[in-house]
């Protein structure tokens, strides 16, 4: 029933979104190498001419981590296959949306100009985990799955009917902690 009514409700933004440009997100964490990586590819697919996703590192890794790669792979989901960028010159960029995934990246966020909407949705790092290559590959894939949830909360907000309060408060009214609900299985 909940993913019916938040396709009903996708289809009917798409019909009304249409002439409008997309909405410029930016995800941003520590290293831009697991989270904000997997968001921006998952905003990309769902949100495809509604939203524009990009991603950043407050201190950007070496490289995507290999898992992230993997489980976005495995769940048909197409990477931007854009190595971790920092955020130097991200902010003289317009964005309308700017959303922290990890706590360390929310305290070390630049300000950007043109007052975009900023949330923070913190999530554990599944790069992080450590032990068997099955558990590791469990992190990867709750965090897919958390960040698709999320994902599909923020495509059902009604954004053209929304002020930019209430944009606001609707972005930061979704959930930043798992809980069972979000843990069923969807992409």
């Amino acid at each position: 029933m909940h993913r019916r009514l938040l396709r009903q409700l996708n289809r009917r933004f798409m019909t009304v979104a249409s002439d409008r440009p997309p909405l410029r997100v930016l995800f941003v964490c520590t290293g831009n190498s697991a989270r904000s990586q997997i968001a921006e590819a998952v905003l990309n697919r769902k949100g495809r001419g509604r939203f524009e996703a990009f991603s950043a590192g407050s201190q950007p890794a070496d490289r995507v981590h290999p898992l992230a790669l993997a489980t976005l792979r495995d769940a048909g989901i197409e990477w931007g296959s854009h190595p971790p960028r920092g955020l130097e010159g991200l902010d003289r960029e317009h964005w309308d949306l700017i959303i922290t995934v990890c706590d360390n990246a929310r305290e070390s966020c630049p300000i950007f100009p043109g007052q975009p909407v900023l949330a923070h949705r913190g999530m554990a790092d599944p790069a992080a985990v450590e032990g068997s290559e099955s558990r590791r590959r469990a992190a990867f894939n709750d965090a897919l799955s958390l960040i698709s949830r999320r994902i599909d909360l923020l495509l059902a907000l009604p954004f053209e009917k929304l002020e930019r309060l209430a944009l606001e408060a609707g972005v930061k009214a979704i959930p930043d902690q798992t809980s069972r609900a979000w843990l069923s299985p969807a992409v």
